[in-house]
């Protein structure tokens, strides 16, 4: 259960057991809490905001630990409240001391997300900024890194809250409109609000369109890799992770189940799956793999399709997948160092929807990894662009673009005033969700419950 009150909360923000461990104090008192403890040339109370103070944490007239201590003040401060933060070793045992003496002394230990929490109530920072802060702290790549960053700067909800704030003013004057119906005049201008309601779908539409790749980038882009038995699929696994993963024999049918590794390239987490080859068998076992090879072609952002390069019928080779319209396929044709070189020639000049490679040799892969940064394209995300990456956001945004192309269509169908302004209200309602206008306590508790303690 979180709390809603502003008592002193307290927690590790750092894992203990390395050099150093930082304990996380912050409430109103929160200062003179810690003043009890610590022991130093002045007193904590008497210090300025944004300072640092060396000193030593005592239990009566036992010494605990040497520490440093920062100071800040409210508001500024992270969670805008008097906070102070304890740099001391980072020994378990020393860690839980401390929080110990303070919680003896009325600190409460902080439940997940409860600092970040503190941050968005006290205006510190929006819903989705401090959506960002878990992002930033999960993300293990550089491209899932620039996404949380990019939202965390604010860039994305500053955008969303001006358009929001002009529907806002229409929509007022909407509704003035509703309180002189017997006079039967238009205070909101009809192709301003056209104009103003265009441009929002634009915006809410490239956003939501954004969501495919910007998920892909932050959780890791799952390829996978799917043929007929004995194309060369774990040798392609093996070639592209850059280790002997899989197991590799020229017998048919040696991968019964799939093989997940996971590579950063060029700042690209890639989730790359060894699947069983697709074929009709009798053997219990093999067909268990082929029905987890067809729940990893469901989830695949990125298909690579491998044949043999002694097969000739490449692209009709589905075997009767259909891709969905968010999935791209690549055709891979492999082993293209057994056929004579003439034919390699030919192969390489055939058609550009055909890679031809030899995983074994190594021919033909930094193509294929080219051809991966393309659909994966994290430059956008790496520059700065704002890109969605949270289902929630997406889920607001598809519900506000629904409600939007319903405002257009009334507005140029004579809809009533009131029930236009009912569906401009709801687009307000639904961009406001994201940045934290409209919240309720099972958004903020869904949200922040995901944080890990001490942020």
């Amino acid at each position: 259960m979180i709390h809603l009150d502003h008592d002193i909360i307290i927690a590790p923000a750092t894992a203990t057991g390395g050099a150093l461990c930082i304990i996380r104090l912050s409430g109103e008192g929160a200062i003179e809490m810690c003043d009890s403890l610590f022991r130093g040339k002045k007193r904590l109370a008497e210090a300025k905001g944004a300072t640092l103070h060396y000193g030593y944490i005592m239990d009566g007239e036992q010494v605990v630990d040497d520490v440093v201590v920062s100071v800040f003040r409210a508001p500024h401060s992270y969670t805008g409240e008097d906070s102070i933060e304890i740099s001391a070793h980072g020994s378990r045992y020393i860690a839980n001391r401390i929080i110990s003496l303070l919680t003896s002394r009325g600190a409460r230990l902080a439940e997940a997300g409860e600092f970040t929490r503190r941050a968005f109530m006290s205006g510190k920072l929006d819903l989705s900024q401090a959506e960002a802060v878990a992002d930033i702290i999960a993300s293990d790549s550089r491209a899932s890194h620039a996404i949380a960053s990019t939202q965390m700067r604010g860039g994305y909800s500053e955008e969303l809250r001006s358009l929001r704030d002009k529907l806002l003013h229409i929509c007022s004057l909407l509704e003035l409109e509703l309180d002189f119906s017997e006079e039967d005049v238009e205070f909101a201008d009809r192709q301003e609000l056209s104009r103003l309601l265009n441009e929002l779908l634009l915006k809410v539409r490239s956003l939501a369109d954004s969501f495919s790749l910007g998920n892909a980038l932050k959780h890791g882009v799952n390829v996978a890799i799917v043929g007929r038995p004995n194309v060369g699929k774990s040798t392609l696994l093996n070639r592209l992770i850059g280790e002997e993963r899989a197991m590799v024999s020229e017998i048919a049918g040696t991968t019964r189940d799939s093989i997940e590794e996971s590579v950063n390239i060029e700042g690209v987490i890639y989730r790359f799956i060894d699947t069983a080859g697709l074929h009709s068998t009798d053997d219990r076992l093999e067909q268990m793999g082929i029905e987890r090879t067809w729940k990893a072609l469901e989830k695949a952002h990125i298909i690579l399709w491998i044949a043999d390069s002694a097969d000739r019928d490449i692209e009709n080779d589905l075997c009767g997948f259909i891709p969905s319209p968010e999935q791209r396929i690549i055709h891979v044709i492999n082993k293209i160092d057994l056929l004579a070189k003439e034919d390699q020639l030919t192969t390489e000049n055939q058609d550009e929807k055909f890679i031809p490679i030899s995983a074994k040799l190594g021919l033909g892969i930094d193509k294929l990894l080219a051809e991966l940064h393309t659909i994966a394209d994290a430059t956008n995300a790496l520059r700065g662009d704002v890109i969605v990456s949270s289902q929630r956001h997406y889920e607001a945004l598809r519900k506000a673009q629904e409600s939007l192309v319903r405002s257009l269509d009334g507005l140029h169908n004579g809809t009533p005033t009131d029930l236009l302004s009912e569906d401009i209200r709801q687009v307000m309602y639904h961009i406001g969700t994201i940045t934290g206008e409209i919240n309720s306590e099972d958004i903020l508790k869904s949200i922040f419950s995901s944080f890990c303690i001490g942020k």
